[in-house]
């Protein structure tokens, strides 16, 4: 995994570089999430590396529908075939997605609860993420029924674990000590 990092490193930054000089952030993230999500598919992984497909026809099933051959997105994914990164095409689109986000100042955050919080309540805990980040927020809310109550957010590095199970980690530990 390391390697298939340290591999898409420098396409994802490329690839940054160009979308971000022809603001156009938005549509690589959708074309480059589109070609991510066709490398990731077990079938088409079958036929990296197949001598009988020619890289050019196999870059252009990484291509969404409409997509011009002449486009920048399309010479990117072209080179990829050529240099036979496409099987990084994940990675790529993540550490992408990564850069975009820092660069609109955003960070995604994961609220976890046991049941259902309110709109208001989410918008004062994103009021609060937002005052403690110093960045905007993009907050999706899961429901884990296995938690006993309270939540855990994850904004990325930083966990906050505010669980009635996490409580009880941190009491046990504790009193132990």
């Amino acid at each position: 995994m390391s390697s298939a990092l340290t591999l898409a490193r420098p396409y994802a930054r490329a690839a940054f570089e160009t979308a971000h000089s022809h603001a156009a952030l938005a549509s690589w993230a959708e074309r480059l999430g589109f070609a991510a999500e066709v490398a990731a598919d077990p079938r088409l992984a079958a036929l990296f590396g197949n001598p009988r497909l020619g890289s050019s026809e196999l870059a252009s099933l990484f291509l969404p529908h409409g997509e011009k051959p002449d486009s920048d997105f399309a010479r990117f994914i072209s080179l990829l075939a050529e240099n036979g990164r496409l099987p990084v095409l994940p990675e790529i689109g993540a550490i992408f997605e990564q850069l975009k986000l820092d660069s609109e100042r955003t960070l995604k955050v994961r609220l976890r609860t046991a049941e259902r919080v309110d709109t208001a309540e989410l918008e004062k805990i994103s009021a609060a993420l937002k005052r403690r980040f110093d960045r905007n927020i993009e907050l999706t809310q899961s429901i884990d029924p296995k938690m006993i109550g309270g939540a855990i957010i994850d904004a990325g590095e930083t966990v906050i674990d505010g669980s009635v199970r996490g409580r009880l980690a941190r009491l046990e530990q504790a009193l132990i000590q």
